[in-house]
């Protein structure tokens, strides 16, 4: 079990996404990356930079940014670990999240929802990865 939020997690995560014909299938046309941040409080002193770079159904890199600035991705999607959780365990639809801004997103809205069904199944493919997440 890998603890939310680790460099551990996020590279199972990773391996996930690429072992999903699902994903592969429904992200044929999308490139983008993205921060996942998750937000200070609770069990996080300080925000944790998730980043993952997704190109045609792969996940090309998945890594844990030392600093915000690390890199420059497309989209920023921020929250508190537990709407993250939420959306993990999907009890939250991660568009719903958005549109409903419990998951802050910097970006091109648009391009996210011409790509719902690569969403929802990048949440099926976080479901794979046993996950303990902090108090």
């Amino acid at each position: 079990m890998a603890q939310f939020a680790t460099e551990e997690w996020i590279n199972l995560w990773a391996d996930a996404i690429n072992n999903s014909k699902a994903y592969e299938a429904a992200a044929q046309t999308w490139e983008g990356d993205f921060y996942m941040i998750v937000e200070a409080g609770g069990p996080f002193k300080e925000p944790v930079y998730q980043y993952i770079d997704l190109w045609h159904g792969k996940c090309r890199k998945a890594t844990v940014a030392k600093n915000e600035s690390d890199y420059k991705p497309e989209f920023v999607l921020s929250a508190p670990q537990s709407i993250w959780r939420r959306v993990a365990e999907k009890k939250l639809d991660p568009i719903q999240a958005i549109v409903t801004r419990q998951l802050k997103l910097k970006g091109n809205m648009a391009k996210i929802m011409r790509a719902v069904k690569a969403a929802q199944e990048l949440v099926n493919s976080v479901t794979q990865v046993k996950t303990e997440y902090l108090e």
